[in-house]
């Protein structure tokens, strides 16, 4: 047999068996599927129709596919990002939590928008519709920027609120006050001597928030020690709700909550090098209901892995 011949021969038997063994994963599918809709997000139908068009095949019990979807190992991946969509943020069933709670998932979604997160890149370049221009941003942040804005506040309330605000950070808590977190972390006793480092605010539901870091995080910005920042490196984010005190000026009012953030590259390495922990309401009661609200966390700040999962830079001059 001619040398040619042998090796075009050699290719037929490479390339039929290349179509058989791609024939058969086609069998290989895991299955995607579509329960009913329980709860599904109550919001105008321009908030929606976005929501549809962008979020709601990974994110939702009514996912549909795209006919090069259906094709394995694409589909595979697909079934891997639809399973771990809906764990994260499901539409079809958001309705079951506190107004709320569903605009507070809402806001964390727009935001993973915001930092170019979501929709992933990979599945934005094959579905090009499921890019949210800025024009539909404005229409998602409109619907959560409540249309009853901070509001002037009787001058009882404000001296409350100042009161509360005073007796927190004059006096705060001992650590043997307050139950840990779920995943164990203490409250750290203390914090509101912390210097300031950064203010934030949420425009979803009127808080205005202070971050604070210890010495070994103030250290680090005096430094430039920030990407990645070093262990023992801790933050307190306070949030108050955000009064109106009649003369344009906006003041802390009652507390909502801390949340902290703290550098441990080695203990912590299961949730990005930081230990994460958080305590609602004046009774500081410890936020989640086991060890997993940490997922919550990561996933919020993993579009800012590049500046190591913190999202507030700090202001320079604050150490």
């Amino acid at each position: 047999m001619p040398a040619a011949a042998g090796t075009k021969r050699t290719w037929m038997v490479v390339c039929t068996a290349g179509v058989v063994a791609f024939a058969a994963i086609q069998f290989n599918r895991p299955a995607i599927p579509h329960p009913p809709v329980t709860a599904d997000l109550a919001a105008p139908e321009d908030v929606k129709r976005i929501l549809r068009a962008s979020c709601y095949d990974c994110h939702s019990n009514e996912t549909k596919l795209a006919w090069f979807d259906e094709i394995v190992p694409a589909y595979w991946m697909v079934a891997r990002d639809v399973k771990e969509g809906r764990r994260r943020l499901n539409f079809s069933e958001i309705g079951k939590l506190p107004p709320g709670q569903q605009k507070g998932a809402l806001y964390e979604a727009v935001n993973q928008i915001q930092l170019g997160a979501m929709p992933l890149k990979a599945y934005a370049r094959l579905h090009p519709d499921a890019v949210i221009s800025a024009e539909k941003l404005s229409v998602l942040k409109r619907y959560l920027h409540p249309s009853d804005a901070a509001h002037a506040t009787s001058e009882a309330d404000l001296a409350a609120d100042r009161e509360q605000y005073e007796h927190r950070t004059r006096e705060g808590r001992t650590a043997h006050d307050v139950a840990p977190a779920p995943n164990g972390i203490a409250f750290p006793a203390g914090y509101e001597d912390w210097k300031a480092v950064s203010t934030t605010d949420r425009f979803d539901n009127q808080t205005m928030r202070v971050i604070l870091g210890n010495e070994v995080a103030t250290r680090a910005i005096a430094e430039n020690h920030t990407n990645p920042w070093p262990d023992g490196a801790t933050f307190a984010k306070v949030a108050w709700f955000a009064r109106d005190d009649g003369q344009g000026q906006l003041r802390p009012g009652a507390f909502v909550q801390v949340e902290f953030m703290i550098r441990d590259s080695k203990k912590y390495k299961a949730t990005k090098g930081w230990g994460w922990a958080r305590w609602r309401g004046t009774g500081l009661t410890p936020y989640g209901k086991d060890a997993n609200f940490t997922e919550e966390c990561v996933g919020c700040h993993t579009p800012v892995r590049d500046s190591d999962y913190v999202f507030t830079m700090p202001l320079r001059g604050q150490q």
